[in-house]
């Protein structure tokens, strides 16, 4: 007979090997799927990083009936081999839960690639020239589209210029015959030539007083240029889109989303017809990937909402494919056009502060009816007056309704310039900030002419401020603003440089993210601003099985190679939906 010492050592051994063997098989053989059944698809001998306390680190998932069943060692998974659909040997590479991109604009995304992309422009002369060429292949009277310039990124002002932009006169000599309209790179602009300005009745006695701007020459002549609401004066000219170039528009953005390892998508900013088309592929079983949509909030005519409020949010449709249970609105421009809503005069502009778009009244009557609703709020604020307003129509619309309060996740899009009162209270009223970390990398260089050194320190991109103070912070790119591409966001928010590698060090460094905080913000905090943290965001038992498989370990690899990052996989509820083909 054992003495009860040893019998007491022999008992704490196995127990303390029972919890070390629970933890990596993740309740392989006590789920309701047994590993004698058929799995539909295992992925194993990889590094995968599940994103849950729990089990941080494993070697083998698998998944059947587009959940994840199984999370632990390569060991454990063998017997699940042999009866499994699907079997995927990594040899050795890097799995993540499916990226969430926490902010886009998914049919602006797959229109931009119909007009022409001007990103990569780095000159007013270089524009001119790609119009110029698209005007040899496009018919006399058609439009002529595109997106993406930003004057602060050419190598050099355009001369002449009015206020740092450039004017109309080159443009319009190269397309005479063919309207033409230039997105600026924000969104928050727009370039037209002189045929565009002619259809659109625009003239030097044009004026335009309603929270935008006609840019105007010394002599009262308008230059082209067409700040925030003004933009309309031209973009009601151009003609709309139809259901053919709405389809083909949004199967590029899902394959532009599958190529990049998104497997959600949270729309910012939809109007009825963008969801019936949405409603139409889920019907059709095309939605390949899952998203997250935001009625579009911000028109005087709010029939859209009041629709919306008499039957309620939609969550989770065709196994949660589709939801609709937020709302957007807009309280100021964007930096690179001087439209964001300062508290203070811009640095390279006296006595001009930017502007408002929404009333703020509107904003509070919007949240406080969201409330009553069950419907989120989402907030585009890039200026330190922006977020302080929006900030105090939250807090208004909160403390009046103290019970819907508890659970709605507002959050405030963009949240770039803050002022240092104003950054404790995202956690303290539990408002997320919804960051676009690659935005740093574009706009820093230049954004310092614009705020002066002071504000840029105490308050711009201040990511760890922010996470420091407990509030969630999410990210995204902003697409089309920005490609869609994570890896580049993820350098940027773990580096501060720009995509170039500059300055040595980063931009305000001690605002850098770790790696597993940026991790974190495009996976499970990103599925928490969108109330989906119980189903996605992570790699566990009973979640939905999403994810991407990397050529590259994103936790672990030099700064430098993270841009060189490809998708070799891309897995949306146990399928391949992507395969990068070599």
């Amino acid at each position: 007979m054992k003495s009860p010492t040893i019998l007491f050592s022999i008992t704490l051994t196995a127990l303390l090997l029972f919890s070390c063997n629970s933890q990596s098989t993740q309740n392989a053989s006590t789920n309701s799927d047994s590993n004698t059944s058929k799995t539909d698809l295992i992925l194993y001998n990889g590094t995968i990083y599940t994103v849950d306390q729990q089990l941080p680190k494993a070697e083998a998932v698998a998944v059947k009936n587009g959940k994840i069943t199984f999370v632990g060692s390569n060991s454990d998974i063998q017997s699940w081999i042999p009866n499994a659909a699907k079997v995927i040997d990594l040899e050795g590479k890097t799995v993540f839960p499916g990226f969430i991109e926490s902010h886009g604009h998914l049919l602006g995304m797959g229109r931009q690639k119909t007009r022409l992309e001007l990103s990569n422009l780095k000159s007013y002369e270089e524009m001119v020239d790609l119009v110029a060429e698209a005007v040899k292949t496009t018919k006399k009277g058609e439009w002529i589209l595109g997106r993406g310039w930003h004057q602060s990124k050419w190598g050099k002002i355009p001369s002449p210029s009015v206020k740092g932009f450039q004017i109309h006169d080159a443009l319009s000599a190269v397309s005479p015959d063919n309207p033409v309209y230039l997105t600026h790179a924000s969104g928050h602009a727009g370039f037209a030539n002189a045929q565009a300005m002619k259809l659109a009745g625009v003239t030097s006695e044009t004026t335009f007083a309603d929270d935008g701007e006609i840019m105007k020459d010394e002599e009262g002549n308008p230059t082209g240029i067409f700040v925030e609401n003004a933009m309309g004066l031209i973009s009601t000219h151009i003609p709309k889109s139809t259901p053919e170039t709405d389809t083909k528009a949004l199967k590029a953005a899902m394959e532009e989303c599958l190529r990049y390892g998104v497997t959600s998508f949270q729309d910012a900013g939809s109007e009825q017809k963008d969801i019936d088309l949405y409603k139409q592929f889920l019907t059709d079983d095309q939605l390949k990937i899952r998203l997250y949509v935001m009625l579009a909030g911000w028109a005087e005519d709010d029939s859209l909402l009041q629709r919306w409020y008499a039957k309620g949010p939609e969550i989770g449709l065709g196994d949660n494919h589709l939801t609709i249970r937020s709302i957007k609105m807009y309280s100021d421009g964007a930096l690179g056009s001087r439209g964001a809503w300062l508290l203070n005069e811009y640095s390279d502009r006296p006595a001009h502060f930017g502007n408002s778009i929404m009333k703020m009244e509107a904003i509070y009557n919007t949240a406080s009816n969201a409330l009553q609703n069950g419907f989120q709020v989402c907030t585009h604020a890039i200026g330190d007056k922006a977020n302080r307003e929006v900030l105090n129509q939250y807090q208004k619309a909160l403390e009046t309704h103290p019970e819907a309060a508890k659970n709605a996740r507002f959050r405030i899009e963009h949240a770039q310039h803050l002022s240092l009162q104003d950054i404790p209270r995202f956690a303290e009223m539990g408002v997320i900030a919804s960051i676009q970390g690659i935005h740093m990398a574009s706009d820093r260089p230049w954004a310092i002419d614009r705020l002066g050194k002071k504000r840029i320190e105490e308050g711009a991109y201040v990511w760890q401020k922010l996470l420091q103070s407990g509030a969630k912070v999410i990210n995204g790119t902003d697409t089309p603003v920005e490609p869609l591409n994570p890896f580049a966001c993820f350098y940027a928010s773990v580096t501060r440089q720009t995509l170039a590698g500059t300055p040595e060090g980063g931009y305000e460094a001690d605002q850098k993210m770790t790696r597993e905080q940026a991790l974190k913000t495009y996976t499970l905090d990103a599925a928490y601003g969108s109330f989906e943290e119980n189903i996605k965001g992570s790699i566990e038992v009973g979640k939905l099985g999403d994810l991407v498989v990397l050529d590259k370990d994103l936790m672990k690899i030099p700064a430098e190679e993270i841009l060189r990052t490809k998708v070799l996989y891309t897995i949306v509820g146990g399928e391949v939906a992507f395969e990068e083909k070599f």
